[in-house]
């Protein structure tokens, strides 16, 4: 069982800069979102409750595998309306966003071994998909790592890359066509926070002493 941490305020929230797929706005600016066959209603489908709920039973569903975590995602998501998909889109992309930092690349070099730009990506994916209690503890202290995580399998574990297309390929499957744009802004270019070289041992180990001399060396 993992240890309990405080809990975190999660303060990330969808930005709408555009209307998507059955959404109308009103004569005062507000966002109505129609479900299919339902009735409009303000503001988004989804809370992030229910994101996380999602994002865990699957993950439990699949035992962890990254692989199958995402094949379970689609299909859950499958059976879903097409605004709730993309709702379910904003809630991912706005937390893979709040997570391009410079310190969770490092601590995904230490558990990986190395995290080039590509690798960095995919780990934000993955780190999503082991919940709200691990992500959120992840950005608040990624040194706490090291007591979130019950292991770590470099053959496995880091790479969630098919976690990120998943909400893309439901949405595909259910309109037929891509899904518009979310309108989240975009990750800067550049991590947030002080730069250092993720590929120095020596810094890795001081900046994430727990991680270290648990999964690092």
């Amino acid at each position: 069982m993992r240890p309990t941490i405080a809990a975190i305020p999660d303060t990330c929230c969808p930005v709408f800069r555009r209307t998507g797929r059955g959404a109308r706005r009103r004569a005062d600016g507000a966002l109505r979102v129609r479900r299919p066959g339902g009735d409009p209603m303000l503001g988004a489908v989804m809370d992030e409750t229910e994101f996380w709920e999602i994002v865990d039973s699957t993950r439990e569903a699949a035992e962890g595998d990254p692989e199958d975590h995402a094949e379970l995602l689609v299909e859950r998501l499958l059976g879903l309306d097409p605004d709730s998909v993309l709702d379910f889109a904003r809630h991912f992309e706005a937390r893979y966003n709040r997570a391009y930092t410079w310190e969770l690349r490092g601590a995904a070099a230490v558990l990986l071994g190395g995290a080039g730009d590509d690798a960095f990506d995919y780990f934000r994916c993955w780190l999503i998909g082991q919940g709200r209690e691990v992500f959120e503890g992840a950005v608040h202290e990624p040194d706490a790592l090291a007591r979130l995580l019950d292991g770590f399998d470099e053959e496995i574990d880091g790479d969630g890359e098919e976690l990120g297309y998943a909400a893309d390929e439901a949405y595909e499957q259910l309109t037929g066509t891509d899904a518009p744009d979310l309108g989240i802004a975009p990750q800067p270019p550049e991590p947030d926070g002080v730069p250092f070289d993720p590929d120095d041992e020596a810094e890795l180990a001081r900046r994430f002493p727990r991680l270290w001399q648990r999964f690092g060396g």
